[in-house]
């Protein structure tokens, strides 16, 4: 790649990017669903969620990539009791490729480990937002799902990776400081940077009623006070004894209790976001990178 076209090309803006470190505009190319999963406040069950969310894509043929963006706080690994030696912070420092941290978790599902290092993310040099998207590239052809989990709260590092990401879910649960602090993530991407499109999932829920019941409660307040923005329900992930269990032997819901409710409700959930189209027709993994690694 000519590193002084692609970076004038990168500084004309999204429309301008080349067709080769970039393929927005294809209609050809494979589409890559890139989903952030957030939430307001800790402790309700977003990683969780994630790797299980990520299991039910792989059991309906779908090649799925984890990024763990929660920095600092990198849990996907001790959740499913692997030990990566390296992350994305040693591609940075050029010390590996980007296909050679990427480690292979359960079901066929593949993470890119983080650490408190890929804060390096914020202030990357031209090159190496070059090389990041030159490797990504290669990577395309063999995702499907990208999901990113994002930390909890509105730290600026949350926001930048719900930005980078085409589809948002915001999970909530029954307490109140969850729903309030939910309600607050969205606002501050509503009023700052102009999102309007989010989708809820209700998690530690009694029943799909309760569920519909908790979003009503923040889908009628942002009604009111953020207009045009669109909430929508995806659905809910009852309490299930069974997930703590899965937790403790660091092993997906899916494959330690596969007949249990909620491993019945991840599998409902994946396939209906698998159905609905996503709010944006160019959300590959490029342009998450491209949003991502932008000045």
């Amino acid at each position: 790649m000519d590193q002084a076209v692609s970076l004038r090309e990168r500084k004309a803006g999204p429309i301008a990017w080349s067709k080769k470190s970039l393929r927005i505009a294809d209609p050809q190319g494979p589409l890559v669903r890139v989903l952030s999963v957030s939430s307001g406040k800790g402790g309700v069950g977003k990683s969780s969620i994630v790797v299980n969310l990520a299991v039910a894509f792989a059991q309906l043929g779908k090649k799925v990539l984890i990024m763990d963006a929660d920095l600092g706080l990198a849990n996907i690994d001790v959740l499913l009791g692997l030990t990566p030696k390296e992350n994305i912070a040693h591609v940075l420092e050029g010390k590996r490729q980007l296909r050679e941290v990427i480690i292979n978790g359960p079901g066929g599902v593949r993470i890119m480990p983080a650490s408190s290092g890929v804060q390096q993310l914020t202030r990357l040099t031209d090159e190496q937002k070059l090389l990041m998207l030159e490797m990504l590239d290669e990577l395309e052809s063999e995702i499907d799902i990208f999901l990113v989990d994002t930390g909890a709260g509105i730290s600026d590092t949350v926001l930048y990776f719900n930005l980078a990401a085409q589809e948002k879910i915001v999970v909530i649960t029954p307490e109140p400081t969850s729903l309030t602090d939910a309600y607050a993530l969205i606002k501050v991407l509503y009023t700052r940077y102009g999102e309007r499109h989010f989708r809820v999932l209700a998690n530690f829920v009694e029943d799909e009623k309760a569920g519909k019941g908790i979003f009503a409660k923040i889908s009628t307040v942002a009604d009111h006070f953020l207009d045009g923005i669109s909430l929508d329900y995806i659905g809910s992930i009852p309490r299930d004894p069974n997930v703590p269990r899965a937790i403790l032997q660091q092993r997906p819901l899916l494959h330690a209790f596969p007949r249990s409710a909620a491993a019945r409700a991840f599998l409902s959930l994946a396939e209906r976001i698998r159905k609905s189209p996503p709010h944006q027709n160019n959300g590959n993994v490029q342009f998450f990178w491209k949003r991502l690694l932008q000045v």
